[in-house]
C-alpha cells in the first residue's frame, strides 16, 4: 500500500463525477488532492491519517481554526431550533450590531452567502448609487469570479498591455467583450498612472474596487499616498471607493482600511465573519446601502438571497468575531510579526534570491531579490513557478499546508513551536531548492 493510496483512489471516483475531481480547483495537487479527515485547532489531519499544521486555513476563512469549542457549541445549539427561515430571526440583528460597531466605516450592512457575492453587490450597488457603467479595478487583484470582478486577474505579459493603460483582460472563455468594455483596468501602488487613466473614464466610472492587501499582486501593502490618491478622486468625481476586505479584514480589528484614515463607501466582508461557514456582507455608508431599501418604493438595487442571513452562519460568525477582540487580534499579528522575521532570517541563512511580504495576520514568500510593489513585479513565470512548487511540496512533505501562491495565514490557536516548524521547514526547503533557483 502506498502512503497516499486512500486518496488516490478517493481522486479517481472523484474524476467521474466532478470536473477535474473536484468542486474548487484550490485543492488540485499533483498527482492527486489530500482529503481531509478532520480539523482540530490549528492542524489538519487526512484520510492517511498525516496531521499538518494549517497555514492555508481555507484561504484565510478559519481565524480560529478548526472546530473552536465555543463555535461548535453555539451552532449546535442553533441547528436544534432550525437552519433556516423565511422570517427573519434575531442572530441577524444582534450580528449586524456587532459588525457595524466594529468598523467607523460602516454605517449599515447586509449578509449575502461569499465573497464573490459581497464583491457583486457592492459594486451593483454603486452602480445604483452613480447611476454610472464602469468599474475601475486594480491589475492582478482577485476579486471573485463575477464577470465585471475577475477581469484582469490572470493577465500575462503576453496580453497584459502597457503599464500605463493596462488591458481588460477576461479570465473566462466567452467573457463578453462589453463587460471588458466597462472595466477600467489601473496599476497598483503607482497613484500619478492611476489617476491619468481614471480621469479618461471620469464620467462614467461608478466606483474603484481596491483590496489594500492583495493576495494574488503578492501580499504587498497598498501605500498610504495610492490611496488618498483613489480617496481624493472618488470624492471629487462623484465615484465610490469600493474596499475589498473579504480576506483582510483580520489584519486589524477594524480591517485593514483602519490604518490609512479614510472614509470608505462600501466594503465587501467574507471568510473570517462566518466563523468557518460560507458567509459574506455588504458594508458601507448609509445613503448607499440605502440603494437596497425596499420600504419606498422598489429597491434601486434590489437585493435578495435564500440562504443570506441564515443562523447558522451568523451564530458561528459572532462567536468567532467576539473571540477576535482587540488583545487576539494584537497577539495574532504579533505571532505574524515573528514569523515573517524567521522566514527572513531563513532567506539570509540560505543566500538564496527570495523574500517575505505581508501584515497582519498574513505573509507571502516570493522567489525574487527585491520584494515587489505591483502585480507586474510580483508575477511568477514558469521558471520561478517549478521553483516556487518544489518549495511547497517540501513544506507539504514536511507537516505544513500552505496556500499554493507561497502565502500563509495564520490562526489563534498558533503558538511559538508552529512558528519554528515553519521556519525551519522554509530554510531546509530553500537549501534544497537553491541548485534550481541559481540555475535559473
Amino acid at each position: 500500500m502506498t502512503q497516499f493510496e486512500k486518496s488516490a483512489a478517493l481522486y479517481e471516483r472523484a474524476k467521474r463525477v466532478m470536473p477535474g475531481g473536484c468542486s474548487r480547483n484550490t485543492i488540485l495537487r499533483k498527482p492527486h488532492p489530500i482529503y481531509a479527515a478532520k480539523g482540530e485547532g490549528c492542524y489538519v489531519t487526512d484520510i492517511e491519517g498525516v496531521r499538518r499544521i494549517d497555514f492555508a486555513n481555507n484561504v484565510a476563512s478559519l481565524i480560529h481554526g478548526h472546530a473552536h469549542p465555543a463555535i461548535l457549541a453555539s451552532v449546535q445549539t442553533q441547528m436544534a431550533l432550525g437552519t433556516a427561515f423565511t422570517v427573519g430571526t434575531e442572530i441577524e440583528v444582534q450580528y449586524a450590531e456587532q459588525l457595524v460597531n466594529r468598523s467607523p466605516n460602516f454605517d449599515m450592512i447586509r449578509f449575502v452567502n461569499s465573497g464573490t457575492e459581497a464583491v457583486m453587490n457592492c459594486i451593483k450597488a454603486a452602480r445604483a448609487f452613480t447611476r454610472r457603467p464602469k468599474i475601475a479595478k486594480v491589475e492582478g487583484a482577485y476579486h471573485g469570479l463575477y464577470d465585471f470582478a475577475e477581469v484582469s486577474q490572470t493577465a500575462s505579459p503576453a496580453n497584459w498591455g502597457n503599464l500605463k493603460g493596462p488591458a481588460s483582460v477576461p479570465v473566462s472563455r466567452g467573457t463578453p467583450q462589453s463587460v471588458l468594455n466597462d472595466v477600467v483596468v489601473i496599476p497598483f501602488n503607482d497613484p500619478e498612472t492611476a489617476i491619468a487613466i481614471l480621469n479618461e473614464h471620469k464620467d462614467d466610472i461608478a466606483g474603484i474596487l481596491v483590496d489594500l492587501l492583495p493576495h494574488r499582486i503578492g501580499v504587498i501593502p497598498a501605500e498610504q499616498s495610492y490611496v488618498a490618491a483613489l480617496r481624493k478622486w472618488s470624492t471629487d468625481n462623484g465615484a465610490l471607493l469600493i474596499i475589498d476586505e473579504v480576506i483582510t479584514f483580520r489584519t486589524d480589528f477594524s480591517g485593514a482600511q483602519n490604518s490609512y484614515g479614510i472614509k470608505t463607501d462600501l466594503t465587501a466582508l467574507g471568510k473570517m465573519i462566518g466563523g468557518g461557514f460560507p458567509v459574506g456582507a455588504i458594508a458601507g455608508r448609509a445613503e448607499v446601502m440605502d440603494m437596497m431599501n425596499p420600504l419606498n418604493g422598489p429597491a434601486p438595487f434590489p437585493l435578495y438571497g435564500t440562504f443570506s442571513a441564515n443562523p447558522i452562519t451568523l451564530t458561528a460568525g459572532s462567536i468567532a468575531m467576539n473571540l477576535f477582540d482587540q488583545a487576539a487580534c494584537a497577539k495574532l499579528n504579533a505571532l505574524a510579526d515573528k514569523a515573517r522575521f524567521g522566514i527572513a532570517e531563513a532567506i539570509k541563512i540560505a543566500e538564496v534570491p527570495a523574500c517575505v511580504t505581508g501584515r497582519g495576520s498574513m505573509f507571502r514568500i516570493h522567489l525574487k531579490e527585491k520584494a515587489p510593489n505591483n502585480y507586474r513585479e510580483a508575477f511568477i513565470g514558469p521558471e520561478e513557478q517549478k521553483c516556487l512548487s518544489a518549495l511547497l511540496d517540501h513544506a507539504f512533505g514536511n507537516g505544513l499546508l500552505m496556500v499554493e501562491t507561497g502565502a500563509g495565514l495564520l490562526s489563534t490557536p498558533m503558538g511559538q513551536s508552529e512558528i519554528d516548524h515553519l521556519c525551519d521547514t522554509v530554510l531546509s526547503g530553500l537549501r534544497k531548492i537553491k541548485p534550481m533557483m541559481l540555475k535559473n
